[in-house]
């Protein structure tokens, strides 16, 4: 069923359409939820909050965009309200400053592969791990993350670079282990 029809079927209430607009954006929604959260049960339960909100506010949808970048928005929103709410994200957000090791080199080779990173990246504390993902995933500029985080910008900025440093400390670190298990 073409986009339009799905939109108008499930405004109407209709089960089937609401089913295969579920099906077509779950998935990649599911692997956005599964970046914010430390779990793919926590993943599963902002996914399905995000589509009650998503056919709640269907209606508000106005054909600007696209219709994946709207849910997407939503998803996100969800997963950050849900770390809010929930005790065990609730402290690890709070973005205590942890020491950091000073890292020399701004561009470490990558030798990873892509299931590697993500997984890198989610070793993460929670709140450098959201801001890091908002940023260079998303690809939200530090005004948005902080109005949606209702934080200062430079605090979005400094979490930022303070994500990125740690996680290239762990590639590197990472790389090097690997290098001694090759040599050993």
């Amino acid at each position: 069923m073409e986009e339009k029809i799905l939109i108008k079927e499930s405004l109407k209430g209709n089960r089937d359409a609401q089913k295969q607009l579920y099906a077509a954006f779950a998935p990649t929604m599911l692997g956005i939820c599964y970046r914010y959260t430390k779990s793919l049960e926590d993943a599963e339960d902002v996914l399905q909050d995000g589509f009650i909100k998503v056919f709640t506010k269907l209606d508000q949808y106005k054909e600007k965009g696209n219709l994946g970048g709207w849910i997407r928005r939503i998803m996100i929103n969800t997963a950050l309200s849900y770390l809010e709410k929930h005790q065990r994200y609730k402290k690890e957000m709070m973005l205590e400053d942890i020491t950091l090791h000073p890292v020399t080199e701004e561009q470490p080779e990558l030798a990873m592969d892509t299931k590697e990173l993500i997984d890198t990246i989610r070793k993460l504390p929670i709140g450098y791990q959201t801001i890091f993902n908002l940023v260079a995933i998303e690809g939200y500029s530090a005004t948005e993350i902080a109005e949606m985080m209702q934080l200062n910008v430079n605090t979005v900025r400094s979490k930022y670079s303070r994500a990125r440093s740690l996680l290239i400390q762990m590639i590197q670190e990472e790389e090097k282990r690997m290098n001694n298990i090759k040599i050993g």
